[in-house]
């Protein structure tokens, strides 16, 4: 009995041990699946942030262009305006943009003389509405829309529209009319469109003054206000309608304001509230729901400002999304964590009698599989020959320095480099000389480049050298020539060997060379072998020629 309770214990602390082990192991492969998570987010969420404030600028590049034809005189010929935005081809170029539009500033005493010239041009039915609201008693100055381009349905019934009656639009009016610039007004239902259903948009107000000029007081504003233009947008459309892709796997949502409520979301790509999980089933499926539950969403903010609003933009991962990354190997770790818990418990009841023995087999079992699981990991991203980066660990450095120098507008340098001769060297004196002289040259090249630089090994006798920041060209060549002349200098290698190589490198610069990495590489190799054609052992820029 006391046997039995002793084997039944030591099972149970073999298997409480290896489950704890796996169960660490999961958590710091799981940490760090979150914070490359996080970091994809946060430059996700930039990202978008930024390709929409692209979006607003082009649009106010837009609205300037109107705003200078109805400054040109103070009586706009509804023709000149239709033809300009008929010009600009907005649901081609300009997708979210519902069209171009005129607000007149109209004091409330002369309200039947501008219904009346309104009717003269040719809209029979004019009217301004609201027709009768809390606030029309107390205004002084009404802003009816008077023309909207292109002239479709859902845009005709806007005209006589008075957007003083409404508060979040009367915002925006008075705010550029007063700061003399682009305002966006509040986050509004688009019902003009189709009454059946309403659509989250916004409205972005630039002011007109008398002959074209921004006064320099806000007082002159005031009392030399024409008017304004104006362009409603669909959120919808406009996220749809931005140049990049967002991630895979991910929710993107955006708020007016910095509070992230339901009662200010202005656009969300997918519904959370959607993708609920099933729940885990009894049995090893219970064993495995302590390492495949996610501990909390994890979703990022940023915050972008114009025309006197602030928008959240939020972007949420949904389940998935570290295996689309990549990069999450803990629900391998659990299975293999798990399967090898069970068979050591297996063996631990067979071989119990012998539990010295059975504890070292365990202990040699582990440290084999992190011995291999750290080889594997070893030659997946370095050269076992020289030490240094192989060619998938570089692409992967030079597309992250590729995105970190088009975000911060600086220039990279990517060299190819090739042993001159290496072949008859290693035809003569055999493979493994020729495999002590690469060694060699990689320790050298290492030598001539800064810590923040990257020397990789392509194969063969073929290098290549990522300087992620440089000033000028001229560091490039520089850094180039300390290599060259480093490698023409004699190498002695095992056996008493003294060899002599020389080396052809070819330099491309970014942006001025490529724009992304395949083609950085690409021209960076044809400088490298125009270098051999040239007479090899010098230095070639790649150039279009």
């Amino acid at each position: 009995m006391v046997s039995s309770l002793s084997r039944r214990l030591t099972v149970a602390a073999v298997l409480c041990i290896s489950l704890g082990v796996t169960y660490a192991l999961w958590r710091h492969e799981k940490t760090n699946a979150w914070l490359d998570t996080r970091t994809t987010l946060d430059f996700s969420a930039r990202d978008v942030a930024s390709r929409i404030e692209q979006r607003l600028a082009a649009s106010e590049q837009v609205l300037r262009g109107a705003q200078a034809v109805f400054g040109m005189s103070d009586v706009v010929k509804r023709k000149d305006f239709a033809n300009y935005v008929n010009s600009l081809q907005l649901g081609a170029d300009y997708v979210g943009m519902e069209g171009l539009g005129i607000a007149l500033a109209v004091e409330s005493g002369k309200l039947e003389p501008h219904v009346l010239a309104m009717r003269q041009q040719g809209i029979v039915d004019y009217q301004l509405y609201p027709l009768a609201t809390a606030t029309r008693s107390t205004q002084t100055w009404m802003a009816p829309f008077i023309q909207i381009e292109p002239s479709l349905e859902r845009n005709r019934r806007q005209l006589g529209f008075d957007a003083m009656s409404d508060p979040v639009h009367r915002a925006a009016l008075e705010r550029a009319r007063d700061a003399g610039t682009l305002a966006i007004t509040g986050m509004l239902n688009l019902s003009h469109e189709d009454k059946a259903s309403l659509h989250k948009g916004f409205y972005v107000y630039l002011p007109v003054y008398k002959d074209g000029v921004v006064p320099d007081s806000p007082e002159a504003r005031h009392s030399n206000l024409v008017g304004w233009v104006f362009a409603p947008f669909r959120m919808d459309d406009l996220m749809a309608s931005l140049y990049g892709e967002t991630p895979r796997a991910t929710a993107v949502r955006i708020y007016d304001g910095v509070e992230t409520s339901a009662g200010n979301l202005m656009y969300e790509s997918l519904r959370l509230e959607s993708l609920n999980m099933a729940p885990v089933k009894s049995g090893l499926s219970a064993a495995m729901a302590l390492f495949s539950s996610r501990d909390q969403t994890i979703e990022v903010t940023e915050y972008l400002a114009n025309g006197g609003r602030s928008w959240s933009v939020v972007i949420t991962a949904l389940p998935g999304f570290e295996e689309h990354l990549g990069k999450d190997k803990s629900g391998l770790i659990a299975v293999i964590g798990v399967t090898l818990s069970m068979l050591m418990c297996l063996l631990t009841w067979q071989l119990v009698s012998g539990r010295e023995r059975a504890l070292n087999l365990a202990r040699e079992m582990t440290r084999e599989l992190r011995e291999s699981e750290a080889r594997f990991r070893y030659l997946a991203q370095y050269d076992e020959l020289s030490g240094l980066p192989n060619r998938a660990m570089f692409r992967d450095r030079l597309q992250h320095a590729i995105t970190v120098a088009k975000r911060d507008k600086h220039l990279l340098a990517l060299m190819y480099l090739d042993l001159d001769k290496f072949k008859p060297i290693n035809d003569s004196l055999g493979h493994h000389v020729g495999d002590l002289l690469l060694r060699a040259v990689a320790e050298k090249m290492l030598r001539c480049v800064r810590e923040s630089d990257t020397v990789a090994r392509m194969g063969g006798d073929e290098f290549v050298v990522l300087l992620p920041v440089i000033e000028h060209e001229q560091d490039a060549l520089l850094v180039a020539e300390k290599i060259r002349q480093a490698l023409c200098e004699p190498f002695e290698v095992a056996g008493g060997h003294l060899l002599h190589v020389s080396c052809s490198i070819g330099i491309a610069l970014y942006p001025q060379h490529a724009q992304d990495d395949i083609e950085l590489s690409r021209h960076a190799d044809i400088a490298m072998y125009r270098a051999k054609e040239l007479g090899r052992d010098m230095v070639q820029v790649f150039t279009p020629s």
